[in-house]
């Protein structure tokens, strides 16, 4: 068993592990850190130089798994054994838009195809190259996915390979990459450990997925990290976010900095906020009349002290002393992420009217302190049937709804996309190694 440390070597994905504003994320690192608290030692999680040194770190002890999103196969099992599936994938060829999607291997034949190297996507390649012999393509050993995915969108490259669970995160961040077609069947994917004849640790971690899988945490982690994306792609407003986050962002960034320290508010959930108010336009004005960058009403600008709400600096200082303001209202029991999205929901619609949706989810024998409960019962206080029984009456319950999956979806996008400039502005010893005490 375990003493003092839990060593894993994972990447750098959206999926996997990446810096967010104040601490890591993505699904393997909360796996990681789960399992280390349960243990009651400290987790240390480092990024591999290259994809293919995971094995080799596994093989030598350096670490203890491989926590990447590591896909089973064959070829792999030789060299390491594999905990509990706890996600399947497929692989998927990916193209640019608009220059002909290709419908199976021989449509490749003639462009450029590059994948990561060592990765499970060099089998699933030469299993194909069986029916097609001249299927030719490129390891690169130094772009992460997701620049191999950027390349594809620029096009700079003709195709790349990547896990579908992968593409259903950066698709938002490339909304030119496509998917062509699946390459091979439906693969588990899993944690990473040595093959040795000692299998507490082994035993150890099966049982540490058995309890979240009985738990519905596992689900819970999971749903964090896609929800944005099981929301409906679209490819417009995607674009348009994309562009939007290169040449109106940059302008304001410093003030949304700014008012997220002021606020203690993350900067880009004030950022997210703002776009799905006014797509980082300091002149917008919606047909109720309310203005700015961040949408503020005459009344809640007079409440705050912002005295010019088309000023850009003034509405976003305001919009997160107000956002701060409404948090404050959410009764502490409820905890993040669930709070974040409660405090949202009240920005839009009222603290009130989302109070009303608690009391029905309540009246319902379900959680009122749960996100996901009340977001299915915030669109019936348009329904006579039941604010005419409300003390704050008819809503409409629906905007809510879609204006937190919105901003969530847009949070997930401004996270991921400033990532690696996190990672840029750390040394490199802090980058390449996060340690973490339980608890």
């Amino acid at each position: 068993m375990l003493t003092g440390e839990f060593r894993a070597v994972t990447r750098n994905s959206p999926v996997t592990f990446y810096y967010g504003p104040d601490e890591p994320r993505g699904i393997d690192y909360e796996l990681a850190k789960g399992y280390a608290d349960r243990l009651g030692v400290e987790l240390k999680m480092y990024v591999a130089d290259q994809f293919w040194q995971i094995f080799p770190d596994i093989d030598s002890g350096k670490a203890h798994v491989g926590a990447a999103g590591l896909s089973i196969t064959e070829p792999r099992r030789e060299l390491v054994e594999f905990g509990p599936p706890y996600q399947s994938i497929q692989q998927q060829i990916i193209y640019r838009s608009g220059t002909g999607r290709p419908r199976e291997i021989s449509d490749l034949l003639g462009g450029r195809l590059e994948i990561l190297a060592g990765s499970a996507y060099v089998n699933g390649l030469e299993n194909a190259r069986i029916e097609e012999p001249m299927l030719a393509w490129i390891e690169n050993p130094n772009d992460s996915i997701d620049e191999l995915v950027r390349r594809v969108a620029a096009g700079e490259i003709d195709y790349t390979i990547v896990d579908s669970n992968e593409y259903e995160l950066l698709r938002h961040a490339h909304p030119d990459a496509r998917v062509a077609f699946s390459l091979g069947a439906e693969t588990p994917i899993a944690w990473a450990l040595p093959k040795t004849t000692d299998n507490s640790l082994s035993e150890s971690i099966a049982a540490y997925f058995a309890e979240l899988r009985a738990t519905g945490e596992l689900d819970e982690i999971i749903e964090r990290y896609y929800f944005h994306a099981e929301t409906d792609f679209d490819y417009v407003d995607t674009k348009t976010f994309i562009r939007h986050f290169h040449t109106r962002l940059p302008t304001y960034r410093d003030f949304f900095v700014r008012a997220g320290a002021e606020s203690d508010v993350d900067w880009r959930l004030l950022a997210a906020m703002a776009y799905q108010e006014s797509h980082w336009d300091p002149q917008a004005v919606s047909p109720t009349g309310v203005r700015g960058m961040m949408m503020l009403t005459i009344p809640t600008a007079q409440m705050i002290g912002v005295d010019d709400r088309t000023d850009p600096l003034e509405s976003i200082l305001g919009g997160g002393i107000y956002f701060r303001r409404v948090m404050k209202k959410i009764p502490e029991r409820i905890l993040d992420p669930d709070r974040t999205w409660f405090a949202l929901a009240a920005y839009n619609v009222g603290f009130g009217h989302v109070e009303d949706a608690r009391i029905i989810t309540e009246s319902q024998d379900d959680n009122p302190d749960s996100w996901e409960a009340v977001r299915e019962r915030l669109p019936l206080l348009s329904d006579p049937g039941w604010y005419e029984h409300l003390s704050r009456g008819f809503a409409r319950g629906l905007e809510p709804v879609h204006y937190v999956d919105n901003i969530r979806r847009y949070y997930e996008i401004l996270l991921w996309m400033t990532s690696e400039e996190f990672v840029r502005e750390e040394p490199p010893e802090s980058r390449q190694i996060v340690e973490l005490s339980s608890g």
